[in-house]
């Protein structure tokens, strides 16, 4: 690719990467491998994945479809085991689902019988059965005002635009205070302007919760956006984590401010030049 320095961009990252991170040490992921047995024999979906994650941060995950980002973060979830190697939140292995790590997909996985209040009621029943009911409702009601949905608190999901279903989804996975959100591209179904308003309200959700946050997402603008770290990861199979991508900018970012900064088309095109040239996704026959 051209049009940018990447010797200068490189000697950046590297400057960026030697700052001492915000937080303690939260997730770790150690030399993990996940294999599946087929008939034709095993076929390794990960391989020697290494990654920290420190209280606080917001991770990106970024890389072709195949390579592996919703297995890893099904093994955080506790959703699925490694083949090999740990992953461990605060020192200890995960080996299930727990309310520490809450889970929000693209398709809002949400009960279509229940209202907006109702879905997220139904998290907050189940984590906090000691708290008195009149508690928990008024818990939901804080939830559905910070997403924006107290108007719409009795409708069903049918009922509901897609950015609306995705508000829900976050407040319910927040309805139970996670050290972790786990996010499996939860915009790439929304249209430009509602993708770039949630990506605006999940911000401000970031920013009063102070969450860790990991994220997939396809697309690089908003990872750029959001995180303060993107993951970029190799192909598969047996792919693995390739670079990792200091984000510099200061926040609260300013979309508008950001787009004007000659830094963030630098960091833009060298991660287009790792997805499209040097780990292009390549169709065999």
């Amino acid at each position: 690719m051209t049009g940018f320095n990447t010797d200068a961009l490189v000697h950046q990252i590297s400057h960026t990467q030697n700052q001492k991170p915000k937080g303690d040490p939260l997730l770790v992921i150690e030399d993990v491998a996940k294999v599946y047995p087929t008939p034709e024999g095993n076929h390794t979906v990960l391989s020697g994945v290494n990654l920290t994650v420190h209280e606080g941060e917001f991770i990106c995950l970024i890389g072709h479809s195949g390579c592996g980002k919703s297995t890893l973060l099904n093994m955080v979830a506790g959703f699925s085991r490694p083949t090999y190697g740990n992953v461990l939140l605060k020192g200890q292995r995960i080996t299930e689902p727990g309310p520490d790590r809450m889970m929000v997909f693209q398709n809002y996985a949400l009960l279509p019988w229940l209202s907006a209040f109702e879905n997220i009621y139904l998290a907050v029943d189940a984590v906090y059965t000691d708290r008195p009911h009149s508690k928990k409702k008024e818990m939901v009601s804080e939830l559905l005002e910070m997403v924006g949905l107290t108007e719409s608190a009795d409708k069903k999901p049918s009922q509901l635009s897609g950015g609306m279903k995705q508000r829900v989804a976050i407040a319910r996975a927040l309805a139970i205070r996670p050290e972790i959100l786990i996010l499996d591209e939860p915009f790439g179904a929304l249209d430009a302007i509602t993708k770039e308003e949630l990506q605006e309200e999940l911000l401000k959700i970031w920013t009063e919760y102070r969450v860790t946050v990991l994220m997939i997402t396809h697309d690089i603008d908003e990872a750029l956006f959001l995180a303060d770290r993107v993951v970029m990861m190799t192909n598969g199979p047996a792919a693995h984590i390739g670079e990792v991508l200091d984000i510099p900018f200061q926040r609260p970012r300013n979309r508008a401010r950001l787009i004007e900064n000659p830094q963030y088309y630098e960091l833009r095109n060298y991660a287009l030049d790792f997805l499209y040239r040097r780990f292009a996704h390549t169709e065999v026959d």
